[in-house]
């Protein structure tokens, strides 16, 4: 399987690069992954809606940039689905048995993600009601990964 998160931003904080490498390295065990970060929308504290549509139009056009059309794309969104950990698993698991191999997830920037990008969605996924830095939630997914992978096969989750 291939996963490839789209996130938007760069990862500046050095104890989330360090967090984010510890699972990339034992996900290698089980599939390849990939981060791509496409930059964020330079944008003034205080923006109309019409503004802030603007900026997540132009950071939709830069993630959708790097979406192949044979992916599976699942955006992470507050009003999205929620899953438990098992039930990611089992989405994941039926994803590769149906032969859905590249899964794309998509991390908006501070304003969320366009209407471009939610529309190419074919998951919107929610971890919670709660609104999280998206460089945190970079971390948060990769474990939720990782944590899926050691459900699919039955493993103990180790950290």
């Amino acid at each position: 399987m291939k996963i490839t998160i789209v996130s938007v931003g760069k990862l500046k904080e050095k104890h989330l690069k360090e967090g984010i490498k510890e699972y990339l390295k034992r996900l290698g065990a089980y599939a390849k992954v990939n981060i791509i970060e496409v930059a964020d929308e330079k944008a003034p504290e205080t923006m109309s809606e019409l503004e802030m549509q603007e900026v997540k139009r132009k950071e939709g056009e830069r993630i959708l940039s790097n979406i192949s059309q044979d992916a599976f794309v699942i955006t992470l969104e507050i009003n999205g689905k929620m899953l438990s950990s098992e039930q990611l698993a089992s989405k994941l698991d039926g994803l590769a048995t149906y032969g859905k191999s590249k899964i794309v997830f998509v991390i908006g920037g501070s304003l969320g993600i366009s209407e471009a990008v939610q529309k190419r969605s074919d998951l919107a996924l929610s971890f919670s009601k709660m609104t999280f830095p998206h460089q945190l939630m970079r971390l948060v997914l990769l474990e939720q990964v990782y944590r899926a992978f050691r459900i699919m096969r039955g493993e103990p989750y180790i950290f």
